[in-house]
């Protein structure tokens, strides 16, 4: 790593720009996920991400953005700013020239990022065009960051009280680079870090948790505690800044343990700092080794395709039906056209043969279904566009839940109540004393 003699920072980086390049992000042809990584790396380092910007392939846009990053206009100036794209070897990549420019520092080839960039090309059996030469090309005076996963070295540069980190564009070499070299890099220029918590809760609403714990929101400085919502589930962050991440992360952990102490929140937390509900099911059947059908009607599977998405799922999941049609219903897990016909398939009654079907055919230990309107058409007076029956097939009985998420997509209601199904399997094999 070349030396960063030219910046001595006189205070430790606080505030942070994401600055991302590129003509295509601003066509929509390619999703920003780089904004979402690096804001969330930034935080973990305790420094203060209040704005993103996506600028086009223009040298004059791409300076008056960093301008206005730096400098504050019209908000907080950034100690840090962290640019995304445009370090290829084409006429339009200009962002280490557009960067030079601004801090007035020369370009110049380095030489070992050239043997590197031809190294690549040789290791890769591909053919090296003289335009890459231009990717070893470097502000004087800057850090650089080695690409082993690409050609495009990523760099740091700045003075005394502002500092431009660049960095290739596509994930697969900016990710890697940014935990590998630049965190190392930033810890030498921050103080403190953040630790966050995260509690999973599923059977509320948000405005149901913030009433709950409004309190606590209200009066949490350190560590602090925010709401988020998404598809049938709130996440609560609680969020804690200290000088190291043990002191931080006892600052969570305490949080954690006064809301899970709250009785009203208590029996909706299926998980902490667990990536989503299908993990959480597939952990807890794994550790008591309990197997698990499924019989789907109105989500279409989808039960069974998001717990097959966790690693580790062929130690629980048996298999399952996806039974859209009353007489698959009938023939295939034994659900009586009685019931049908006396409760209608969306009804408690079909939910729970649907699920004693599963759990049955498959000899599981689990039965879990879902059936219901997901719209828009269909429905009926009692049950309308938006119902959902979810059942869940143990030994010790069968329990049905009836969900309603009226005036929702399609897609909204079936995601939702796949996650339900999941909740109340996780909580009745918990309340049958096998945890």
């Amino acid at each position: 790593m070349a030396s960063f003699d030219s910046v001595t920072r006189s205070h430790p980086i606080r505030t942070a720009e994401i600055l991302c390049v590129g003509t295509e992000l601003l066509l929509g042809d390619i999703v920003n996920t780089n904004a979402a990584f690096l804001s969330k790396r930034l935080a973990s380092l305790g420094i203060a991400v209040y704005h993103q910007t996506v600028v086009g392939d223009h040298p004059e846009r791409l300076r008056t953005a960093l301008t206005d990053a730096f400098e504050g206009r019209g908000r907080p100036a950034a100690d840090l700013v962290i640019l995304s794209g445009g370090l290829g070897p084409t006429y339009d990549d200009l962002t280490k020239e557009t960067v030079a420019t601004y801090f007035g520092r020369s370009m110049l080839l380095h030489e070992e990022s050239l043997t590197a960039i031809r190294d690549f090309f040789t290791r890769t059996g591909r053919t090296m065009t003289p335009n890459n030469e231009k990717q070893a090309m470097m502000p004087e005076g800057c850090v650089i960051f080695p690409n082993h996963y690409g050609t495009a070295p990523a760099l740091a540069v700045g003075d005394d009280t502002r500092t431009a980190i660049m960095l290739p564009g596509p994930p697969v070499e900016l990710i890697p680079i940014f935990d590998e070299m630049v965190i190392p890099f930033l810890r030498q220029h921050t103080e403190g870090v953040l630790v966050s918590r995260n509690i999973h809760i599923m059977g509320l609403g948000e405005s149901a948790v913030e009433s709950i714990l409004h309190d606590m929101m209200v009066s949490s400085e350190n560590p602090t505690v925010a709401p988020y919502c998404k598809s049938g589930e709130v996440r609560l962050r609680i969020t804690a800044r200290a000088q190291s991440e043990a002191e931080a992360s006892a600052l969570c952990d305490a949080t954690v343990s006064r809301i899970r102490e709250n009785r009203d929140i208590n029996p909706h937390i299926y998980g902490i700092d667990c990536d989503n509900i299908e993990t959480a099911l597939v952990r807890y059947l794994s550790d008591r080794g309990l197997t698990l059908a499924t019989a789907e009607s109105c989500t279409g599977g989808m039960v069974g395709q998001r717990i097959t998405g966790v690693s580790g799922a062929s130690a629980v999941y048996l298999g399952g039906f996806v039974t859209y049609t009353n007489e698959v219903k009938i023939n295939q897990l034994g659900v009586s056209p009685a019931t049908i016909a006396a409760h209608t398939e969306v009804s408690a009654e079909t939910a729970c043969e649907m699920a004693e079907g599963a759990r049955k055919h498959l000899g599981a230990d689990i039965g879990i279904s879902t059936t219901g309107y997901a719209g828009p058409t269909g429905g009926t007076e009692e049950n309308p566009v938006g119902t959902v029956f979810v059942a869940v097939a143990t030994k010790n009985g069968t329990t049905s839940h009836r969900l309603y998420y009226p005036s929702r997509s399609r897609g909204y209601i079936r995601e939702a109540a796949a996650s339900r199904a999941m909740m109340e399997t996780l909580r009745a094999v918990m309340g049958e004393g096998n945890h």
